[in-house]
């Protein structure tokens, strides 16, 4: 089932004719009434009878919509342009929306790809691209778009960690590669809705977060992780900062400094950088021997 055009012409023309076989039909059926012609109101009824094949096929087309015509049960094409036509009478004409349309889905619980429970939305921009498989393909298409949006956002989420906190590696996630994620998602959606003639145009994650009953333990694993990372950086500044003292100390003093003081001085230099505790000043009178 793929839409295709059906014949129509400008329908002010339909109209015009229309009206026309009305005062010409309801003239004879006057005129044999008075004069008891029965020709005249058989051809005046058979006048009517053409008038109502022509209304039948007059149809108004809006903006951004379109009309499906089925002629007894069979799709006999679509028109997309808007205005008044004339189309094949007799015809059931159904009306479907062009627009641009938005769903948002239901915040939904789903297991990562470590088996972490986690809560997700997202929102789904769409339009009817191809009338006939709209209606004909499935039953509702904005209900197959609920429920399929809602089995894609679960497939995807569970192809993906929530988080990696190993900065080594780069593995895709949930929270720190949300574009991607989108990009997955409306791939998928684009392959399970193209059966219904619609198009994805964009798909965005509105809502992302670790279930409630892991909530509070994933985010001091955050947190420990962020100390961690921070702990790391603080170290190889102070070692940078140590060694940097020493090899000035010998160049402006032009003396060799024992490994012991050399150590000392490092272990001062480490303790007061890295500890989150304010440092007491010592004056050591010892010499550098």
């Amino acid at each position: 089932m793929e839409e295709k055009n059906v014949f129509h012409v400008n329908g002010y023309i339909g109209l015009v004719i229309a009206l026309a076989l009305l005062i010409c039909g309801g003239y004879l059926l006057w005129i044999g009434s008075q004069t008891s012609a029965m020709s005249w109101i058989i051809f005046g009824a058979i006048i009517i009878i053409l008038d109502l094949l022509f209304a039948s096929s007059l149809t108004i087309i809006q903006p951004n919509e379109a009309k499906v015509m089925t002629f007894f049960g069979n799709y006999i094409g679509t028109i997309r342009t808007p205005g008044l036509f004339m189309t094949v009478p007799l015809t059931s004409k159904q009306t479907i929306s062009l627009r641009v349309r938005n769903f948002n889905s239901q915040i939904i619980k789903v297991n990562d790809s470590k088996g972490n429970p986690v809560e997700i939305a997202a929102v789904i921009v769409y339009k009817v691209i191809d009338s006939a498989k709209a209606i004909f393909n499935v039953e509702d298409y904005e209900q197959f778009v609920e429920i399929q949006s809602e089995s894609a956002i679960r497939h995807i989420a569970s192809q993906y960690p929530y988080d990696s906190f190993d900065e080594k590696t780069d593995t895709l996630t949930l929270r720190g590669n949300s574009t991607e994620v989108s990009e997955a998602l409306k791939a998928e959606l684009q392959e399970r809705l193209k059966v219904a003639g619609l198009t994805i145009m964009e798909t965005r994650l509105t809502h992302l977060a670790y279930a409630t009953e892991i909530a509070s333990a994933m985010l001091q694993r955050q947190q420990a992780t962020a100390i961690l990372s921070a702990r790391k950086i603080i170290v190889q500044g102070a070692v940078e900062i140590s060694k940097e003292a020493v090899q000035q100390l010998q160049k402006d003093i032009s003396i060799e400094i024992p490994d012991e003081k050399k150590i000392q001085m490092i272990n001062n230099v480490l303790v007061s950088i890295i500890t989150e505790r304010g440092t007491q000043n010592v004056i050591n009178t010892d010499t550098l021997n």
